[in-house]
This record gives C-alpha cells, sequence and structure tokens, in this order.
C-alpha cells in the first residue's frame, strides 16, 4: 500500500498537466474508450493512452478491456486523498487566519 503523501504526488503530478485535466474531466461525464477520447482532443492516440496511464497510476481513472477497445471511467475514491489534503489545510488556514484577525483586532487603537 502506497503512504498518502505517495499518493497526494501522483494526484498533483497527474492533474498539473492540462491534457490530462481535461481528459479526467471528460470521463467525469461518463465512460469512454481511448479511440473517443482521441476524437475528442486534438492529441495522438499513444498520447492519449499515456494520459490514462499517469491517471490510471494515480489512482483517479481505471480501465476494463472489452473486446478490442479499453475504457475508461473515473475512480470514484481516486480524489479522496486530495480532498483530505485540502481539508487538512482548509482548517489549518482557516485557525491562522482567524488567529490573524484577533490579532488585528486587539491591535487597531
Amino acid at each position: 500500500m502506497q503512504s498518502a503523501a505517495v499518493l497526494e504526488d501522483k494526484i498533483f503530478q497527474a492533474l498539473a498537466d492540462p491534457s490530462r485535466r481535461a481528459i479526467f474531466e471528460s470521463l467525469t461525464r461518463g465512460e469512454a474508450a481511448v479511440k473517443d477520447l482521441t476524437a475528442r482532443f486534438d492529441i495522438s492516440q499513444p498520447a492519449v493512452s499515456q494520459h490514462l496511464a499517469t491517471l490510471k497510476d494515480a489512482g483517479l481513472v481505471n480501465g476494463r478491456r472489452e473486446g478490442r477497445c479499453v475504457y475508461y471511467r473515473v475512480e470514484p475514491g481516486g480524489m479522496k486523498p486530495l480532498i483530505d489534503w485540502i481539508a487538512h489545510y482548509r482548517a489549518f488556514w482557516t485557525e491562522h487566519v482567524d488567529r490573524l484577525d484577533q490579532l488585528l483586532k486587539r491591535m487597531d487603537p
């Protein structure tokens, strides 16, 4: 099992690329074959496959083979490590901003 930090890194790296984000966003609307994704984007089939492999390695999508086609869809729990990371820092910054606000109010004559 991979550590949370490794999973977070893989997700951030996977979503850092605009083409991968677009492919991921497209898959949020439903399952699609590689050939369908290639037709939607101005990217070669090998490039789409490479992007899908990166998204799959990050746990964001999964694929199923049907005959000669592979169909990809969003992995429902794939974003959980990123959501947990955001929740942690949201709480952290909310607390610190509240403290700063209190300090500034005390300093204001």
